[in-house]
């Protein structure tokens, strides 16, 4: 994995498979499948001796833990410098205090000036808002994500899990103020989460902004390790609870199909999946966790491979979304039975844009 690219309309670079570490630690609200530190530090090593460099966190994550253990990591292998750190801003950090969660200033400075105690720096590389609240003005947001990049404190900003209008908003005003742009958004994006197709992506590529999908495998639930039952699923993972999680017919559809491709390719079910969504468009990086090296290793193998053109139609049809509200009559179907009837009309010729390469070529996508 030594391909870098660059991230929305910036100058970073980063690697097509970021490090989630959510489950780094075990306290708080995703302390069930949390690891130790000690548990922890091959899957960052194995992640680092694979060529990565695109790191993501949030003070949400085991309370904290997350960027305590990230921290100590990443000093103790001395990749400061090397690494992109991500961190994001939003949830709450005390309960009885309205101040302490939400997007606006007061809470944005707070939480950041704890996140850089934890991690042990002075800066994070790319501070997201973590999820809209629904509330706080969109200025207030972009506004202290340039103040912040003046302070030195952080060196980019982005967003997740905000609505495409949102994130259009915040972008158009900071292109429009010459203010600190956003250059991320992340968003779930799998197989079986295709949500963001109707709107994200053409706002994505329209704006800047580069796409970071996290649970590329549905949660667990394209990983391979599950099977259908009378009463929903089992299988050897935390999703198999005794059957009691229901999956839409939709859903196994999508999963039989992506099992037959997968065996086709001689590939892993998990390694289909995330090579899907890296190849979709817009999509700058995909977010990948990990319980253990040796399942990064697997993963960190997802883009060594194509899907051919056959077997993604294959993958994309059994779980195609269907269009609601006025999205129908964007596609191209319509447009050419409607609009255009009769005439091939594109936007650019092929070519029109050749890919800019410096280096080596490019591994197989």
């Amino acid at each position: 994995m030594n391909d870098y690219y660059l991230l929305g309309r910036s100058g970073l670079r980063v690697s097509r498979l970021a490090l989630g570490t959510m489950n780094f630690g075990v306290s708080g609200f995703h302390a069930a499948y949390g690891k130790t530190e000690r548990e922890a530090e091959p899957i960052f090593r194995r992640y680092l001796d694979g060529g990565g460099n695109f790191v993501d966190t949030a003070d949400f994550y085991t309370a904290g833990e997350s960027e305590t253990i990230l921290g100590r990591l990443i000093a103790s292998a001395g990749v400061r410098d090397r690494v992109v750190l991500t961190s994001k801003f939003t949830n709450t950090v005390d309960p009885a205090d309205p101040n302490a969660a939400g997007n606006g200033r007061k809470h944005v400075i707070r939480a950041l000036d704890a996140t850089l105690r934890r991690l042990g720096t002075d800066y994070v590389d790319l501070y997201l808002l973590h999820t809209w609240d629904r509330i706080t003005p969109v200025e207030e947001v972009v506004r202290t994500f340039d103040d912040l990049v003046r302070a030195g404190k952080i060196r980019y900003a982005g967003l997740s899990d905000v609505p495409a209008w949102y994130a259009a908003r915040a972008q158009s005003l900071a292109e429009a103020h010459a203010l600190t742009p956003m250059i991320n958004l992340q968003l779930p994006y799998s197989l079986v989460n295709r949500g963001i197709e109707a709107e994200y992506p053409a706002m994505a590529q329209s704006l800047g902004i580069g796409l970071t999908a996290w649970s590329p495998i549905g949660g667990g639930l394209l990983s391979g390790k599950y099977r259908r039952t009378g009463d929903g699923l089992a299988g050897d993972g935390r999703l198999g609870g005794g059957g009691a999680q229901q999956v839409a017919e939709r859903d196994w559809a999508v999963i039989d199909a992506l099992e037959k491709v997968a065996a086709e390719l001689g590939r892993s079910m998990a390694q289909v999946a995330v090579n899907w969504v890296a190849t979709q468009p817009a999509v700058g990086s995909v977010i990948i966790g990990a319980s253990s090296a040796e399942q990064l290793d697997a993963n960190l193998g997802a883009l060594d491979f194509t899907i051919p053109a056959e077997l993604r139609e294959r993958l994309e049809q059994a779980g195609a979304p269907e269009p609601g509200g006025p999205y129908a009559m964007f596609t191209p179907g319509y447009q050419s039975w409607i609009v255009s009837p009769g005439l091939g009309i594109g936007d650019k010729p092929a070519g029109y844009a050749p890919p800019i390469w410096n280096g080596a070529a490019p591994a197989a996508r």
